[in-house]
């Protein structure tokens, strides 16, 4: 039967610590990145111009229908070899990640701005508001209480996808936890260890947007 020892991960701690803090990171960097872009590709596919609708429908569908992983390689890979710019393990998984992850949040994003009720469109274009003012100063506020849930959703699945980024040799959480497994020849301690820390950090997250929703179906 297999003798268990967690006390050896205690030797690693400061290494798998290290390797958290980097996953944090490239959470952040990756959530509000890929905010960002979801947000332009919702507006995007919204628009009353075919080319822009088109482009943006393009990225959402690309994205969302290949897989992480290969978008990782590929980026890493492929992308240096056809533009000639040299892109660092960090730098590709970024830009994978808060792309990969934008093409999610467009489509939480542009289901919320739809379900608004298009009398307070034409409402605020009765007062005289720009389409872009309505968007911003009516709609989009609107939209945000339906989209946060969803939005926490996919933040914790990107949270999730940065464990992808350890093929690449960016030293994430797992990452270092496969370093320490090596040097140690303990993979099922290590492994497990991190499962836990993965889970510690989301499941508060995960009850958190229970409650959200919770709030948002009551106050509906």
């Amino acid at each position: 039967m297999y003798q268990w020892d967690f006390g050896l991960v205690w030797t690693y701690r400061w290494l798998l610590l290290d390797g958290f803090a980097v996953t944090v990171g490239f959470t952040v960097a990756i959530v509000v990145l890929g905010l960002v872009a979801g947000l332009l590709a919702a507006l995007g596919k919204l628009s009353p111009l075919r080319p822009v609708a088109w482009l943006a429908s393009a990225y959402i569908e690309v994205f969302r229908c290949t897989p992480l992983l290969v978008q990782l390689v590929w980026f890493y890979y492929a992308l240096p070899i056809l533009s000639g710019i040299e892109m660092s393990a960090i730098s590709a998984g970024i830009l994978a990640l808060s792309l990969y992850g934008g093409s999610f949040y467009a489509e939480i994003i542009r289901g919320g701005i739809v379900s608004i009720d298009k009398g307070q469109t034409e409402a605020g274009e009765a007062l005289g508001m720009l389409p872009s003012q309505v968007m911003r100063r009516v709609v989009l506020p609107q939209a945000l209480k339906r989209m946060v849930p969803p939005l926490m959703n996919q933040s914790i699945i990107q949270f999730k996808n940065t464990s992808l980024v350890s093929v690449l040799a960016v030293p994430d959480l797992l990452y270092q936890g496969q370093v320490a497994a090596h040097d140690s020849y303990r993979p099922l301690e290590l492994y497990t260890v991190i499962a836990i820390i993965y889970f510690l950090a989301l499941f508060p997250l995960t009850l958190l947007v229970k409650r959200g929703e919770t709030r948002l179906a009551v106050t509906d």
